[in-house]
């Protein structure tokens, strides 16, 4: 099979085939959440109950979290649900739990699409990927995540954030999302003095758990060449159906780049589609990490 540029890839789709994979469904999502958020209370409950071994679901319960950060970047792109008011509501609680305002986050995810692994351009690469054992390191402690969120978080609620992608229309929606956050996280805290639940169901675990997802975050572009044709600047990681389901089929991420109007329930079936044009792939996320350590040898 000749090969092709993601852009001629598209192109040989029907209209009929084009309406099927981008066709969003409620009930697919609904479904989807409910499995994510039953794990969740599932945990949350044998935490509460403090069963044998309690502090073994701490980092299990992080996952389950952290891995939200999934449903919120698809909620960027309006695809998860049918309906917009849901796409919307589980972007912001997403966003909430993250600490990751959804407002600001949006813009700056689809400037990532719209640049992906360009220098100058797209902002995720205005932080340098880890270049040694030590950087790296760091990196995945998740400390940097949570420093750069805070100070962001709290810039926003002061007006002070500006950048190229951030329309002006939208800097007082931003910043009324970040001052709404900064309350709610001041309750949270604040009861803490009453009942250590949000300590043991939420602070620790996310702590423990954004060390995976940054693992994870860093396979869609971590040394893939920085050209705009998406077969190339984007990883698809082929992994097991539990991990596809915690990141909502998002290591189909070659497929989501290529055509990001296609909801992840239909992932799956774009990957048929385009699997025979892929060019960057690890067939597992240690066999990434290992091959992306060796690098940096």
């Amino acid at each position: 099979m000749a090969e092709t540029g993601h852009k001629t890839f598209l192109a040989t789709f029907p209209a009929e085939e084009k309406a099927v994979l981008t066709a969003r469904s409620d009930a697919a999502g609904l479904r989807h959440l409910a499995g994510h958020l039953g794990l969740i209370a599932l945990i949350s409950l044998l935490i509460l109950l403090r069963v044998p071994l309690w502090p073994l679901l701490l980092p299990v319960q992080g996952v389950l979290l952290v891995f939200l950060f999934t449903l919120e970047h698809e909620c960027t792109h309006k695809t998860p649900f049918a309906s917009e008011r849901l796409n919307e509501a589980a972007g912001r609680a997403c966003g909430l739990v993250l600490v990751l305002p959804f407002e600001w986050f949006r813009y700056f995810h689809l400037a990532h699409h719209r640049w992906t692994n360009l220098p100058g351009k797209d902002p995720e690469l205005d932080s340098d990927k880890p270049a040694s054992l030590r950087a790296w390191t760091w990196h995945v402690s998740g400390l940097p995540y949570w420093n750069a969120g805070i100070a962001l978080l709290w810039s926003q609620a002061l007006g002070r954030v500006q950048a190229p992608y951030l329309p002006e229309a939208a800097l007082p929606r931003m910043q009324r999302e970040a001052r709404i956050l900064l309350a709610l996280y001041a309750l949270a805290v604040a009861s803490l003095l009453f009942s250590p639940a949000l300590l043991w169901l939420w602070l620790v675990p996310v702590l423990l758990g954004q060390p995976l997802l940054r693992l994870y975050l860093l396979a869609e572009h971590g040394d893939c060449p920085q050209v705009a044709d998406m077969f190339l600047n984007t990883r698809t990681t082929f992994t097991t159906r539990i991990v596809r389901f915690l990141a909502w089929n998002m290591p189909y991420h070659a497929e989501h780049h290529t055509y990001p109007a296609v909801p992840f329930h239909q992932l799956p079936a774009l990957h048929q589609r385009m699997k025979a044009h892929l060019k960057v792939t690890a067939d597992g996320y240690a066999e990434f990490t290992r091959d992306y350590l060796t690098r940096r040898r």
